[in-house]
C-alpha cells in the first residue's frame, strides 16, 4: 500500500516514530505548529490513516466562555451563543473524525476516570470513562435520543485498559470487580477508535 499518513496529535517532544507531530509548542519533533483547540485543523477532510493522541484529551477545554462573552453586547446574546456552543470534547471528535479516512482508525489514550492520574493534574479539565465513548457511536446516540448534542462523527472502538502490576497476576474475575469498585485498579483507558 502506499505511504499511510499518520498523526500523533499533541505529541510534543515525544513524536511517534513515523508519524507527523502536531503540536501548539514548537518544539523538536513537531511537524505542524498548531493550537488543537482552534478549528479547523490544518489538514484536509479523509486525509489521515491513523492518529495516534495520548494524554491530551482530558486538557481539551469546555466551551470558551470568555471568547463568548467578548463577542456578546448583552446577557441574551451570550446566554443563546453559550448554550449553541459545542463543547471542546465534541468539537474534538468530529474533528478526528473530518480528517481521518473512512476505514482510519485513531488510538486515544487518557487518564481512567477512576485513577488519580485523572485528578493528579492541575491541568487536566474533564475526567474520562469508557461510557464517554459511546457518545462517539451515531446509532448508540440515535438509539438513546441525543442526536441534539452536535456529535457528528461515527466510530466503532475497542477499549482496553492499562493496570496497575499489582493486578496482571490476579484473574480476570477478581480485575474485573476491581475494575468497578477500585480507585486506581486502571491507570489508562485505551480506545481503538475506527472511522464509519
Amino acid at each position: 500500500m502506499a505511504n499511510k499518513v499518520k498523526i500523533d496529535l499533541a505529541c510534543g517532544s515525544k513524536k511517534k516514530e513515523g508519524y507527523i507531530g502536531v503540536d501548539i509548542a514548537n518544539v523538536e519533533g513537531v511537524d505542524i505548529v498548531h493550537d488543537l483547540t482552534q478549528y479547523p485543523w490544518p489538514i484536509e477532510d479523509n486525509s489521515v490513516d491513523n492518529i495516534h493522541c495520548s494524554h491530551y484529551m482530558e486538557h481539551v477545554p469546555h466551551v470558551d466562555i470568555k471568547g463568548i462573552l467578548k463577542q456578546s453586547s448583552s446577557f441574551e446574546e451570550f446566554k443563546s451563543k453559550t448554550i449553541e456552543s459545542k463543547d471542546g470534547f465534541i468539537n474534538f471528535v468530529n474533528e478526528v473524525y473530518r480528517i481521518l479516512k473512512i476505514g482510519g482508525t485513531a488510538e486515544v489514550i487518557v487518564p481512567h476516570y477512576m485513577s488519580v492520574r485523572a485528578f493528579g493534574d492541575p491541568t487536566h479539565t474533564r475526567y474520562i470513562g469508557d461510557f464517554s465513548f459511546l457518545y462517539l457511536d451515531k446509532e448508540w446516540r440515535d438509539e438513546n435520543n441525543i442526536s441534539h448534542y452536535g456529535i457528528e462523527c461515527d466510530f466503532e472502538m475497542i477499549a482496553s485498559y492499562h493496570i496497575g502490576n499489582e493486578l496482571l497476576l490476579k484473574s480476570q474475575e477478581v480485575r474485573d470487580e476491581a475494575f468497578v469498585k477500585e480507585w486506581n485498579a486502571i491507570n489508562d483507558l485505551i480506545v481503538k477508535m475506527t472511522k464509519r
